[in-house]
This record gives structure tokens, sequence and C-alpha cells, in this order.
């Protein structure tokens, strides 16, 4: 069993993410993590991971998230 605990200041972002998403927080961390884990298995270190970890966490806290889907909607234009 997991078990974690949200700041207070990410509950608002992370629930209306879950709420676009039609999924439970839970679902939600669990399935953002597994993407994680699934891409460069081996090859990222594990600082360089942390470092994104950290700076994801602070964009979500200063309210720069955007939705997945929409990530690569602009690479056409560079």
């Amino acid at each position: 069993m997991l078990t974690l605990q949200t700041p207070q200041d990410l509950e608002q972002p992370l629930t209306q993410l879950t709420i676009e998403h039609n999924l439970s927080l839970e679902t939600f961390i669990l399935q953002s993590l597994q993407q994680i884990a699934e891409t460069d298995r081996d090859d990222t270190p594990k600082a360089e991971v942390l470092d994104g970890l950290y700076r994801a966490l602070a964009d979500v806290k200063a309210g720069r998230i955007s939705p997945v889907e929409t990530l690569w909607d602009d690479d056409s234009n560079a």
C-alpha cells in the first residue's frame, strides 16, 4: 500500500486536472508515475530525473501547467 500526502497548494490544481481527465487523484498520479518509469528506464541519471520532478512541481505550484495532449502542439511551428 502506498500513501501520498498532497501539499495543500497542489491539491486544487491536481483536483482540476483529475476532473478534466475524468480520473481519480490516485489513478492520475499512478499513471503519471508509470509514464515516467516507462521512459528511459536506464538512460537518465537519477539526479536528472529528480531535478525534472522538482522543476515540474515548481511549475504546478506556479500554475504553469498544460494538458499533456497539448505539449507538442507548437512543435510544428518551431
